[in-house]
């Protein structure tokens, strides 16, 4: 008996023969046919007359042939089907080519619905149309028709027909959300919805379709990142005390002032580790809104208690410069602070060694990379972990560390604490502004702090869009730039030279700006093809730039060629230009976060975007708006999320319907959730909604 999980090759011999083509599009199974949605729709409900077509028009026409025959070309010898076609207001020649087949299954005298796009208005013909025996419930004609996603030799009306058959089976799907749910949100029960969705009998009933599935994935998304949450505080962590006199003289001894928007995030981190449940929040904001400060001030309190902590950076470049950050932060703390890497490994107060096993048993925090995640890593006593850029690291590198992980029975200070198999608390952070449909979404799990205003004092980043005919002027004013002593990037879309796709390069602009527009500075160019060893040795040349550590006018770099490899984290405050050509590439958060890589001190700095057309109002928008949160949001209208994020951080949002701007739909997807599990918080009244819960969601275990 056929089911939804029956194999396409067991449904039918037509669905065998199609079965290598539908495994291409990942179709394996009934279900997967039921669940493949289509792209587009065409309306060909309206069956027009033959008399009442326009030139252009594509409808629907109801007529018997008259006659239809083969024939050979004598021009170009191609096989000919030609057929003559009425419907009693008009006639039409039909024309196929290389199709002789086709007098064996439409026959003189015969009803069929065509097609219809008229190619002139003087032979009156249709060229190879689409066309179905009349019948009650047409699949290809007559109807609003379903356009899906092809590959190679499968076509419409193939991939149709196997899903029409696939929906004869459609009373064996059973509906997984609860009848209360679906009552108290009107929506489509689960077989009509998916009938609907592939060929619905109106666009209204469609529309009603696409909400009811369009929920699905958003009631699936929300239940697993509620449950998420609701586990998470099930576990055990240490509770992690305010040292509130020591964190108040730490404060006063900065040389700035923290912002409102710092102290309210500083003050949401610090009662969350009070808990005796892992902390799970994620700290978003701006490019330099000072993220890393309020995470400091976590890391200092936990180091008070004699719990270490441990900051996360995606790369080495990064790692090094949040372990120097640190070292000068904490450099009158007695709080030792280690470094590892897989290039480099040290630690600061008196502790020389480079063996990574000494310096993590040893240090209070330890900063590093992905060299942190590995399997042989024990820490002595990690209460809290901190992502720097969260979405560069994997599900499951980030799940390692909201494990228990095992340490020795230090005696802890101010740290409550009723064993010492714990899971540390969690602190994501990142610096691409995230709306708020996208967090309520892709974050839904993790608590959020807002750091949305800037440091007072921090200069406003000139951005101008620059033309063609404008270059050599912006050639002069970098020139300028860099003689009075300040330093430029240069951010291309490529490594290397596509003719295919005719935009820059870093390796052909780097060769262009050294030889032709800038011979007299030092230029580099930095990508990830270099090695590890190379990139930190650009950098700290370029970091340098106008202090000792330079090694002189000719050793240090001036203008730095890179690709987006330098998008996150590198903090070099004499750099003032921002050059990125082939702007149009980059989507304008992506943009914002280059732009962030200057403006880091009391110099006013500049972000010039070279399009390699002209410029857009996507484009022009960077010039008056440095709010990254709204640019976020436009971007996320415009482009969706995985061309903002990047398949790695938008890789969740897995949805084939959904809206992920539809913030009422969200909302009403997030309240069903939640009111399911604050009544059954085990799922025992659903095993249905249950078993599909566990067996499609990632991570989630309802035991």
């Amino acid at each position: 008996m056929i089911n939804p999980e029956t194999t396409i090759p067991d449904i039918s011999p037509y669905c065998k023969r199609l079965a290598k083509k539908l495994a291409s599009l990942e179709l394996k199974t009934v279900r997967d046919l039921l669940f493949y949605y289509p792209s587009r729709y065409e309306d060909l409900s309206a069956i027009k007359k033959i008399n009442e077509l326009e030139i252009g028009d594509i409808a629907t026409i109801k007529a018997k042939v008259e006659q239809i025959q083969n024939y050979r070309s004598p021009q170009k010898h191609k096989k000919i089907t030609e057929a003559i076609i009425s419907d009693g207001t008009g006639k039409l020649k039909v024309v196929w080519f290389n199709q002789w087949y086709l007098t064996n299954t439409i026959k003189q005298g015969d009803e069929f619905y065509f097609i219809a796009k008229l190619s002139n208005g003087y032979t009156r013909e249709l060229i190879s149309p689409d066309y179905e025996r009349v019948s009650d419930n047409p699949v290809h004609t007559g109807r609003i028709i379903p356009i899906y996603p092809l590959t190679e030799g499968l076509s419409q009306k193939q991939i149709r027909t196997v899903i029409k058959i696939a929906l004869e089976e459609i009373n064996q799907l059973i509906d997984y959300l609860p009848n209360e749910i679906i009552s108290a949100n009107n929506l489509l029960g689960l077989k009509e919805a998916v009938l609907n969705i592939h060929f619905p009998a109106s666009l209204e009933i469609k529309q009603k379709a696409v909400w009811r599935l369009s929920f699905d994935e958003l009631f699936f998304n929300q239940l697993k990142n509620l449950w998420l949450k609701k586990d998470l505080a099930l576990k055990n962590a240490p509770a992690i005390n305010f040292f509130e006199t020591e964190t108040k003289k730490f404060v006063s001894s900065l040389p700035f002032a923290l912002t409102d928007a710092q102290k309210r995030s500083s003050w949401e981190i610090l009662q969350d580790i009070k808990n005796p449940h892992p902390m799970n929040r994620l700290l978003n904001g701006d490019v330099g809104s000072g993220k890393t400060l309020v995470a400091a001030l976590a890391i200092y309190n936990t180091a008070l208690s004699g719990l270490q902590s441990t900051l996360l950076a995606p790369t080495e470049i990064l790692s090094e410069q949040h372990y120097n950050t640190f070292c000068k932060l904490f450099k009158d703390l007695d709080i030792k602070i280690g470094l590892v890497t897989r290039g480099k490994k040290t630690t600061n107060y008196k502790l020389q060694t480079t063996n990574s096993e000494s310096i993590i048993h040893n240090s209070d925090v330890i900063i590093g990379t992905h060299a942190l995640l590995q399997e042989n890593i024990i820490f002595k006593q990690l209460g809290l972990a901190v992502i720097d850029e969260q979405h560069r690291f994997g599900v499951e590198q980030r799940a390692k560390l909201s494990t228990p992980l095992r340490s020795d029975k230090s005696e802890l200070r101010g740290a409550s604490t009723t064993n010492h198999n714990m899971c540390p608390h969690l602190l994501s952070m990142t610096a691409t502004p995230i709306p708020r449909t996208l967090a309520l979404i892709q974050y839904g799990d993790l608590n959020l702090s807002i750091i949305n205003e800037m440091p007072q004092g921090r200069l406003y980043i000139k951005t101008h869009v620059v033309g063609w005919h404008k270059r050599l002027a912006a050639y002069e004013f970098i020139k300028k730039q860099i003689n009075e002593g300040r330093q430029a990037f240069v951010i291309c879309p490529l490594i290397d030279p596509s003719d295919k796709l005719g935009v820059k390069s870093v390796s052909e602009e780097y060769e262009k700006l050294k030889k032709e527009v800038f011979p007299d500075f030092e230029i580099a160019m930095l990508h990830g093809k270099l090695k590890s060893t190379e990139k930190t040795e650009i950098m700290e040349r370029f970091s340098a730039r106008g202090g000792s550590a330079s090694g002189g006018k000719n050793n240090r770099i001036d203008i730095l060629v890179s690709t987006s490899v330098i998008e996150v984290g590198v903090d070099v405050p004499n750099a003032t230009i921002m050059m990125i050509e082939g702007a149009e590439r980059f989507g304008l958060s992506q943009l914002h976060q280059f732009r962030g890589r200057v403006g880091r001190s009391i110099h006013q700095s500049y972000c010039l975007l070279f399009p390699t057309d002209g410029a857009t109002e996507r484009l022009k928008a960077m010039e008056t708006i440095s709010d990254g949160f709204k640019l976020a949001e436009m971007d996320l209208k415009l482009r969706g999320p995985g061309k903002i994020y990047g398949t790695e951080q938008s890789g969740k949002i897995d949805f084939k319907l959904a809206d992920i701007n539809n913030l009422a739909l969200i909302k009403l997807a997030q309240d069903s959730a939640s009111s399911l599990l604050d009544e059954d918080a085990k799922l025992k009244k659903y095993s249905y909604l249950r078993e599909y819960l566990e067996k499609r969601l990632e991570r989630v275990h309802l035991e």
